[in-house]
């Protein structure tokens, strides 16, 4: 079976490795062929050759793992020993070991559900994200009638602008430095702040500090001391972004004296969500097509994951499809 992996730093090499069968799938996992699969903000690191905490990335130019990075993942069940998944089913969901880039993708069945078969795969890939986006907002206050700012607005932060519209936000403020005054307004955002977030909040007057702040950026740690200095008082600060760092600094004297509430976490209760997020794209039927911007073929990938790693304005959601 074709598999991709990466061996230097902004490159991925084809090879061909052994087919994986139904003696590779252990108790509540399935055995998927490879339809699609999304492009993540968190997989950029690893292309850029950071290395990782996964247990197998020890390369010497790359993490050099068959299939990484992607979990972001479309696939028809070939094999399941998992009771929700049959033989044919298609479905949408975590490629649980980072490995989704190859032909053949063993999964935890517990992280995956089929979707609206009227999807195409790359379409049904944006499903993925907005169950990480639906669990996160469902960690917050109500948003109805708040102000909600997202500092990031790539594909994971338009999606959160999205959904903060969606659950009623009176008004929300996108903040990145890529100019997104294109497509902004389609993904609910009211003010579109083309900045770094540092600037941002050094013009933030207190009357326009909003309640609720989302941190869609990560892998750094400036931007989550950012989000608490803009926050109003009483907010609520969700680090969504992913953290490269074991320790993020943050004034807690501007927690303390602003009475703030900082959370963050990983999307757990996986199936529910993914179903969730079938059940609002319906609701939302112009969200998938307008999410996904980019579409290349498996013989594409490093195209595809070097156009993500470009700051271009149109560019929201990459899905890779066979």
């Amino acid at each position: 079976m074709w598999s991709y992996r990466l061996v230097a730093p902004y490159t991925f090499e084809r090879n061909d490795v052994p087919d994986k069968s139904f003696t590779d799938v252990a108790g509540d996992q399935v055995l998927l062929r490879f339809l699609a699969a999304g492009v993540c903000g968190s997989d950029l690191p690893g292309f850029r050759g950071a290395r990782g905490r996964l247990p197998g990335d020890t390369g010497a130019s790359a993490a050099e793992m068959d299939g990484f990075p992607i979990h972001e993942i479309v696939g028809e069940v070939l094999a399941s020993r998992h009771p929700d998944h049959a033989q044919g089913d298609r479905v949408v969901g975590w490629a649980s070991g980072f490995d989704g880039l190859m032909e053949f993708v063993v999964a935890d069945g517990n992280g995956l559900a089929p979707y609206d078969p009227a999807l195409t795969p790359a379409l049904a890939v944006g499903l993925q994200p907005l169950a990480c986006v639906l669990y996160a907002v469902e960690q917050l206050p109500s948003l109805q009638g708040r102000h909600v700012a997202v500092i990031g607005q790539g594909s994971i932060g338009l999606l959160f602008s999205y959904v903060a519209k969606a659950f009623g936000a009176s008004h929300v403020t996108g903040v990145d430095p890529v100019d997104r005054s294109g497509v902004g307004e389609k993904f609910g955002v009211d003010t579109i702040v083309r900045a770094t977030s540092d600037r941002w909040v050094s013009h933030l007057a207190p009357q326009d500090k909003p309640q609720i702040v989302i941190e869609a950026v990560g892998h750094q740690v400036a931007t989550l001391n950012h989000a608490v200095e803009a926050a109003a008082f009483g907010g609520t600060i969700f680090y969504f972004g992913v953290a490269d760092d074991d320790s993020y600094p943050i004034s807690m004297r501007t927690m303390l004296r602003n009475n703030l509430t900082l959370k963050s976490g990983v999307t757990l209760d996986r199936r529910r969500m993914l179903d969730r997020a079938g059940e609002f794209a319906r609701e939302h039927p112009d969200l998938l097509s307008t999410y996904l911007t980019h579409t290349f073929k498996v013989g594409e990938v490093q195209e595809a994951f070097e156009l993500a790693c470009s700051p271009t304005p149109e560019r929201i959601k990459i899905a890779i499809a066979e």
